[in-house]
């Protein structure tokens, strides 16, 4: 049996765990003890980086999801290491930017900042008017939009028809005589 297929597992993530930044580390992220792995097998094999005691809050908070149907837009971000007043919502060139930033404070684990900014393209039917963003008490920031229903028929336009009361044929015949008179008068 080859070892490429487990080597390779180890590069491909599709899911990101820990997206929380700057929660700190817990006693057993700094010291891996062979007492959970065995002695005879690598824990580089066994995924050894990847923190099942917190898999559980992670795959509950961090993750940004955007839902986008035919009838509404919508983006959720956990911004709950975010104070309201730290973080703005904007619209710039077909994005919804949110930014968010706070200076350094103190936490269990001693000093910390943060600052993100994160942009989401925007489909080209959102009604940017009726953009809205709500911030939950559990820190999930809400954007939502709904987006614009094409009229039926929005490619037709109707053109007014305008009667002349003159005919084009006579006018035109009467053109064709005169230009005629007048290379023989030359």
């Amino acid at each position: 049996m080859s070892l490429l297929p487990f080597l390779l597992d180890e590069l491909s993530r599709p899911i990101m765990y820990d997206q929380n930044f700057g929660l700190g580390l817990l006693d057993d992220d700094l010291l891996i003890g062979p007492h959970q792995y065995g002695r005879s097998r690598c824990p580089i094999l066994l995924k050894s980086y990847i923190r099942p005691h917190r898999l559980t809050s992670a795959a509950q908070s961090g993750l940004s999801s955007v839902q986008n149907d035919k009838n509404n837009f919508k983006v959720n971000l956990d911004v709950q290491q975010f104070k309201p007043e730290e973080v703005s919502v904007k619209v710039a060139d077909g994005y919804i930017v949110v930014d968010g930033k706070h200076e350094e404070r103190s936490d269990e684990h001693g000093y910390i900042s943060r600052q993100f900014t994160r942009r989401y393209k925007m489909p080209d039917n959102v009604d940017t008017d009726s953009i809205t963003s709500t911030l939950s008490s559990d820190g999930v920031l809400s954007i939502g939009a709904s987006k614009k229903i094409p009229e039926k028929g929005a490619g037709e336009r109707p053109i007014q028809v305008v009667q002349t009361n003159q005919p084009i044929k006579q006018s035109s015949n009467k053109d064709n005589e005169n230009n005629q008179s007048m290379e023989t008068d030359q």
